[in-house]
């Protein structure tokens, strides 16, 4: 049996423990002092770098869990960078991930309050503005999914907004959804509060230290040297803000942490009359600014939708930046304008006050958190975007159990630092994201039509031009280039066509994507799907052992992780799970057996840097396995529909509906291109067959399918249209509907599990679920009185309701052809009011499928039945067949003109 990191940590966290006790602790406002010092220990269990309020809170969760070997170290002195600096805001109107975080960060900050620290908290509530009616319906979702789960939030018109808030002006405004738990604080108060209690706690904070290097061995953490020397460490944390991209360059291999700072514009007032500490917060998303009271007075803050990256003509971001941020009122003038006319006693301000303090952001918007896939126990916790103090609380409780269990307590996977390339870490892609992410964290989500625009056209399939020509329009996966939908009216000249605007009703493309349907249904489509991640696994090659050997090493090890047997026939393919030991999934994937000793894997496109660190976490000692990532090796094409095996026929020469079993692959030749791997599968549960090409290829194979297939009706098809007959065929999609906290047994997947294999990692956790019933399980639901033309649609998050109860909220939502209806996937559970019992509330078919369950969907504060599925369901379809045992033969569509 192999020995997992977390396992290795656990033996390891037994041998050094260090037991301390705070509950004695006396916390007064009166002890304000961090204590610091110069000096620099020669070892420590935790080395953190950074004393921000993030930092700071990691460090206070640590000594209040027992670990007291902890040293912070800081270029400057302790709270003396960016994270005191901010708006102080605090939001739970967010999507549950965010707001489990968020809504700790405040109970710890009450608890702060509760032993006699000032930090202004307050908990005045926020005012979330809609001017449009898009925007209406976009908080209306939200609504929706946050209420059932635990928020108390309500929609309010215009009056209600008025008498919350007398100085706001809502002659333009739509509506409002009032948020009473938000509040505020003083940051720099939180920050110097919750050093000052690690300080206690045994935490050594040591100042103008700057590190030179990051040590390691064998891709682990060793220590730091620093200008005041070398300290030996077991764990580094990097939670350096702005420079924490600067500071995972310090170590070898470099450690990926794709952020950067952009100039982050706030304007303070004087007093002004009639202003109460009571009033609300106001987020006015379509200005992109926000607004709250500030020393009876106001702080009104942006969000632009072309942000300015700090530091741009500068190699390194300095240590004392102040200096190097303009007040740039020419820039921040039509946000502070916006704002006196939301709030017209604004412009009664006497000279107010612009700031400008750089503030992290990501390239998508979101944390980065965990532990990085390049080095064993370096963490990393950062990229605040616009407020770090919203999140630090939770994040530092978080961070601590994750080093402490060797393993996250929570769900992270929005967040996690495994989510990137080395593209995303490019400083000059990362400024060019930067002046468009800080904007959308106000823009309308529109879903599958919220592509970014900066920074694009890095990865790219051999095929992106061809299929620009062809008019398709493109989004993006972990950087990849990806056909959204073809625009089949486009004639190849001039722009190529873009997304039109976005819409929560039926997509203005729509039609695109039922001719694209069509075709795989009636005739054949193509679909580039490049962007999936392809890993070689195969036994190191040795001359001293024996071919049978290396094969039972790698099988072996396979069994180990793989939920399924993948001990099959050379050219067999298999579909397989991998799990941590909760039984909870940590990969989905395709294994191909290439050779006796050779396995190809292919995973989801967002797994690439997450799947092959969990697989190397897991080799074993003796470098007996070889892993590989060769994504780029190949374009990937599914060829589908009724007529695709007669066209690849005819292309390679092979009859390949008599010579290729479901689930095995051949080798052919397509064209004049060779070793194309033909595999029979397909990603969206149609017949038809996955060609995995070499890139070098791939333009003349494509060409051949295009020019022959012609005569067959082909079809280039988008991955919108993909996605929607994968959800159609009831085909759960990882970090959607399968993750780390769900079972195969609860997804509905029991047939990639093979319980009688001797052992693989979360079989017994998934034998217990066999032996007691699963407490929740992946359901499809079909919207039968939903219109599709007129209604807003159901895009995922949307709460499921069975006799009125919430049990559930949808993982992935689309239309489904076939059926000419709606349908998404959802987790259903039994409802509950004992907290003690719920999770021991089994949940079988029959109490799923009860003639006396009527299931409702909440779409945006409307509620409309839906009928359950727990299997596929059967349609009958009037559709052209062509027969196994004839040879298609093409239409004559126009005579050759006599000479």
């Amino acid at each position: 049996m192999f020995l997992t990191r977390w396992q290795k940590r656990l033996y390891w966290k037994k041998l050094n423990y260090w037991s301390i006790s705070l509950s004695g602790c006396d916390c007064t406002r009166t002890q304000s002092t961090i204590t610091h010092e110069s000096v620099l220990p020669t070892q420590a269990q935790v080395v953190i770098c950074g004393t921000g309020v993030v930092a700071n809170s990691l460090a206070y969760h640590l000594v209040e869990n027992g670990w007291s070997d902890i040293v912070l170290i800081d270029q400057g002195k302790p709270c003396g960078g960016t994270s005191h600096f901010g708006s102080g805001t605090l939001g739970l109107f967010k999507p549950i991930a965010e707001r489990n975080i968020i809504m700790y960060s405040i109970k710890l900050y009450r608890q702060l309050e509760a032993k006699g620290y000032d930090i202004g908290l307050k908990q005045c509530g926020s005012l979330n503005l809609a001017q449009t009616k898009d925007r209406m319906i976009a908080l209306k979702r939200r609504i929706a999914y946050s209420s059932p789960t635990g928020l108390h939030c309500e929609m309010l018109g215009k009056n209600e907004l008025k008498r919350l808030h007398p100085f706001l002006n809502t002659d333009d405004l739509e509506g409002g959804v009032w948020v009473p738990e938000d509040g505020v604080a003083n940051p720099q108060a939180i920050c110097k509060s919750l050093a000052k209690l690690a300080s206690e706690g045994g935490a050594h904070y040591v100042t103008n230290c700057h590190i030179q290097k990051v040590v390691t061995e064998e891709d682990r953490i060793k220590g730091v040297h620093t200008n005041r020397g070398f300290i030996y460490c077991e764990y580094f944390v990097n939670c350096a803000g702005m420079w924490a991209r600067e500071v995972g360059n310090l170590c070898s291999p470099k450690v990926r942490v794709p952020v950067y700072p952009a100039e982050h514009f706030y304007v303070t007032t004087s007093p002004l009359p009639g202003i109460g500490v009571d009033l609300p917060c106001i987020r006015d998303f379509d200005s992109h600014i926000y607004a709250r009271e500030y020393n009876s007075g106001f702080l009104v803050g942006g969000f632009e939708k072309i942000a300015k990256p700090a530091f741009l003509n500068m190699k390194l971001i300095p240590s004392d930046w102040k200096k190097d941020m303009p007040l740039d009122w020419k820039h921040f003038m039509p946000y502070w304008e916006k704002a006196m006319s939301r709030i017209p006693i604004l412009k009664d301000a006497v000279y107010p006050t612009l700031a400008n303090s750089p503030d992290t952001f990501t390239p998508n918007g979101k944390w980065i958190l965990g532990e990085t896939p390049e080095i064993d126990n370096y963490f990393v916790a950062v990229g605040m975007n616009g407020n770090p103090l919203q999140g630090a609380g939770g994040i530092g409780k978080a961070m601590a159990e994750w080093i402490i269990e060797g393993k996250p307590t929570q769900e992270h996977l929005a967040f996690d630092v495994q989510r990137f390339l080395d593209l995303h870490n490019n400083r000059m892609y990362l400024q060019e994201r930067t002046k468009e992410v800080v904007g959308r964290h106000y823009s309308i989500p529109y879903p599958h039509q919220n592509e970014y625009k900066n920074a694009r056209k890095l990865r790219c399939s051999p095929l992106f031009s061809v299929l620009e020509k062809r008019g398709a329009v493109f989004g993006t996966r972990m950087g990849y280039e990806r056909p959204l939908y073809f625009d089949t009216t486009y004639n190849g000249k001039g722009s190529p066509p873009e997304m039109p605007p976005g819409t929560f009703y039926k997509p203005k493309f729509f039609d695109f994507m039922l001719e694209e349907y069509y075709a795989c249904r009636e005739t054949v489509g193509i679909i580039d799907m490049s962007s999936f991640s392809k890993m070689k696994i195969q036994g190191k090659q040795d001359m001293n052992d024996e071919p049978e050997s290396q094969c039972n090493g790698v099988v072996e090890w396979l069994q180990s992780l793989c939920t399924n047997d993948v001990n099959i026939p050379v050219g067999g393919i298999v579909h397989t799970g991998m799990l941590n030991e909760r039984g909870g999934y940590e990969n989905d994937c395709l294994l191909v057996r290439e050779r006796e000793n050779c396995y190809l894997m292919v995973s989801p496109t967002s797994q690439q840097t997450r799947v092959l660190d969990w697989l190397k976490d897991h080799l074993p000692k003796d470098e007996s396995i070889q892993l590989a990532d060769i994504t780029s090796m190949y374009t990937v094409v599914n060829i589908i529909g009724p007529k695709a095996g007669a066209l690849i026929s005819e292309l390679s020469q092979t009859d390949v509906d008599i010579n290729v079993q479901p689930f095995t692959y051949k080798t052919v030749n397509i064209g004049y291109a060779s070793d194309v791997m033909m595999m029979a599968f397909t990603h969206t549960g149609e017949p038809g067959f996955c060609l995995y090409i070499p890139s070098e290829y791939a333009l003349h194979v494509y060409d051949r399918f295009i020019t022959v297939g012609f005569d067959y009706g082909i079809r280039d098809v988008g991955s919108l249209t993909q996605r929607f007959m994968r959800i159609e065929k009831f085909i759960p999609f990882w970090a959607e509907d399968l993750t780390r906290d769900t079972t195969p047994f609860e997804a509905g997947c029991n047939h990639v599990v093979k319980l009688d294999k001797e052992y693989f990692i979360g079989k017994f956790a998934l034998q217990r679920q066999k032996d007691q019933g699963i407490t929740k399980k992946l359901v499809m639901f079909i919207l039968d009185d939903l219109d599709p033309d007129k209604d807003i649609w159901s895009w995922g998050l949307e709460p499921i309701y069975r006799n009125g109860k919430f049990v559930g909220t949808v993982t992935s939502a689309g239309y489904g052809f076939t059926m000419g209806k709606l349908v998404c996937l959802a987790y259903i559970r039994r409802p509950f009011t004992d907290n003690r019992n719920r999770n021991h509330m089994v949940i079988t078919n029959d109490y799923i499928l009860s003639p006396t369950a009527k299931y409702e969907i909440d779409i945006a504060g409307t509620k409309f039945s839906v009928t359950p599925k727990i299997y596929t369901p059967c349609v009958n379809i009037n559709m052209q067949k062509v027969l196994d045992d004839s040879q298609y033969v093409p239409k004559v569509i126009s005579q050759i003109p006599k000479n």
